[in-house]
C-alpha cells in the first residue's frame, strides 16, 4: 500500500509506522538474544532500522511476557489496544521487534485492519538489503533472503509476473510501502511451485558466484597477499576504517547496513609487505540463520581470511552488547577460530578516549583509534604486522641487483626486517609465505627457519 502522492513535491511522503516489542520474563525458546539486550535499547534500534528503510516512526509500545501468544504473539488485549492507537496515529505499517511466525502476522492484520501492514524485524531488514544491495551478487542473496522469508507467509495466489528482475542490479524498487521491494514492483504474486522454482534457480547462480570468488582467492593465495577481513556490528565504522587505510572512497554513511556488497582494497603495512582488507556485512542482534545462509558466498570471505579485524564503535552505550552479538555470530558461520584484534573506533567522540575504552578493555588485542580523524591507525597496521609475522617464515637472501623482480616480490608479499645493499648484491632478512621458499632457495644465505 503507498500513500498518495505530495501535490506540492509529487512525491510520496514516508509511510507512518508503529514499533512494538516485548520484554520476555524468561527468553523462550528457540528466540535468541546473544547480549540479552534491554528491551529500550533494543527498540531504539529498531526505530533507527525503520528510519533506515524510509520510514516515519509516529509511535511505539512494548509488553512484559512470559511466553508468546499463539495466535497473536503479544497479548490480545494488548492488540486490541494497539489496533485504537493505529486507528487514531493513521499509521501504515506496524514493525515487531522479534520474528513472527506466519500465524502471528495473519492473526494482527485482522486485528489492525487489512490497509496496515504487519512485517518483523526479519522483514525490516530485508528491506533494507534490498535498498543497499547494488552489485548482480548482492541482489541475488537479498532476493533468495526475501522468498525464503516469504514462501510460509503466502496467503493468496499470486502471479509470475512479480519474478520480474528489476534493471539496475537491484534485487527490487521501490512500491511505495516497506515490505514489498525486492522480487517484482508491485506485490504480483506467484504460487509456491513458481517461488521454489525460483529459490533453486536463484542457488544455482548464487553457487557461480561462490566458484567464482573460490578461483578469485586462489588466485590471492598463489600472489601470497594475506588478506584481513573487517567484521563488527553495522555503522561501527568498517567501511570509514577502510578508506582511512587504503585511501579510497567507499560509500560512507551515518546509518545502519549502509554498504552490503564486499569491498576489497590493497593497503601497505608500515615494513612494506601487501595486504588486502575486505570490507563485510555488518552484523546485528537477532540476525536470523536464513539470512546468514543466504550471505554464504560473502561471509566466506571472513572464513578466509588470515586475520580478522573486529570493529567496534567504543561510543555506543551498548558497546559490549554489541561485541556479543559479533562474537555469536562468528561463532555460528564457523569463524571463531580465526586470530582477531579488536578495533576499538569512535574514541574522538571522548574528551578522555582512555576513560571511554575502560569498559572494553577485558578485550584481548584490543587497539583505540578514530577511523575519521585518523588517531591510532599506525597502531592497527603494526598489530596486523605483528599478528600475521606469526604466519611467516624467516629467511635471508643475498639476491643479485639483476634479479630485481624477486626483490620487488619480497616486497609486496613479505615482511621485510632487515635490508642492505652489498657489492654482491642486495641482502634481506625478512618473513615470507611457505610459496616463496622455493623460488628465494638458490639465494639463501641461511636455511629457511620457523
Amino acid at each position: 500500500m503507498s500513500r498518495r502522492k505530495s501535490a506540492r513535491e509529487n512525491i510520496a511522503p514516508p509511510e507512518q509506522a508503529y514499533l512494538v516489542g516485548v520484554e520476555w520474563k524468561e527468553i523462550p525458546k528457540g528466540r535468541y538474544v546473544p547480549g540479552d539486550w534491554p528491551a529500550e535499547e533494543s527498540m531504539a534500534e529498531l526505530a533507527r532500522l525503520a528510519g533506515t528503510a524510509g520510514l516515519e516512526v509516529v509511535g511505539s509500545t512494548t509488553q512484559r511476557r512470559q511466553r508468546p501468544n499463539p495466535a497473536t504473539f503479544i497479548g490480545a488485549g494488548k492488540a486490541e489496544e494497539i489496533a485504537d492507537e493505529l486507528r487514531s496515529r493513521q499509521v501504515d505499517v506496524v514493525v515487531f521487534d522479534d520474528e513472527l511466525a506466519p500465524r502471528h502476522q495473519r492473526g494482527l492484520e485482522s486485528i489492525f485492519g487489512g490497509d496496515v501492514k504487519v512485517i518483523d524485524r526479519t522483514g525490516l531488514i530485508l528491506d533494507i538489503f534490498a535498498q543497499h544491495a547494488r552489485t548482480r551478487e548482492g541482489a541475488l542473496q537479498v532476493e533468495l533472503a526475501q522468498y525464503k522469508y516469504r514462501l510460509p507467509r503466502l496467503t493468496q495466489t499470486w502471479t509470475e509476473q512479480a519474478l520480474t528482475r528489476q534493471a539496475g542490479g537491484r534485487a527490487g524498487g521501490s512500491t511505495g510501502g516497506v515490505g514489498l521491494r525486492g522480487p517484482g514492483e508491485t506485490r504480483l504474486a506467484m504460487d509456491r511451485f513458481v517461488i521454489r522454482r525460483r529459490i533453486t534457480q536463484i542457488k544455482r547462480e548464487l553457487e557461480e558466484v561462490r566458484a567464482a570468488r573460490l578461483r578469485q582467492r586462489q588466485q590471492r593465495r598463489r600472489e601470497g597477499l594475506p588478506t584481513v577481513a573487517l567484521v563488527g556490528y553495522t555503522n561501527a565504522g568498517k567501511s570509514t576504517l577502510l578508506n582511512a587505510l587504503s585511501g579510497s572512497s567507499i560509500y560512507v554513511a551515518n546509518q545502519l547496513f549502509a554498504t552490503l556488497d564486499p569491498t576489497t582494497r590493497r593497503v601497505t603495512l608500515p615494513g612494506g609487505a601487501v595486504i588486502l582488507f575486505t570490507d563485510t556485512v555488518g552484523f546485528i542482534q537477532k540476525l536470523p540463520t536464513d539470512l546468514i545462509a543466504s550471505f554464504r558466498a560473502t561471509l566466506e570471505e571472513v572464513l578466509e581470511a588470515d586475520l580478522l579485524v573486529h570493529v567496534i564503535d567504543v561510543s555506543h552505550p551498548h558497546a559490549m552488547d554489541q561485541v556479543r552479538t559479533v562474537y555469536a555470530t562468528l561463532k555460528e558461520i564457523g569463524a571463531d577460530e580465526l586470530p582477531i584484534i579488536n578495533v576499538l573506533n569512535k574514541i574522538d567522540r571522548f574528551r578522555d578516549p582512555e576513560t571511554a575504552c575502560a569498559s572494553l578493555s577485558n578485550l584481548a588485542d584490543s587497539v583505540a583509534v578514530s577511523a575519521l580523524t585518523g588517531h591510532g591507525l599506525e597502531n592497527v597496521l603494526a598489530e596486523i604486522e605483528t599478528v600475521l609475522e606469526s604466519d611467516r617464515r624467516r629467511i635471508e637472501v643475498l639476491l643479485p641487483f639483476a634479479r630485481g623482480d624477486l626483490v620487488s616480490l619480497i616486497h609486496e608479499r613479505g615482511l621485510i626486517q632487515e635490508e642492505t645493499h652489498q657489492s654482491e648484491g642486495t641482502y634481506i632478512e625478512a618473513l615470507v609465505p611457505d610459496h616463496l621458499l622455493s623460488q628465494l632457495a638458490e639465494f639463501a644465505t641461511r636455511p629457511g627457519e620457523e
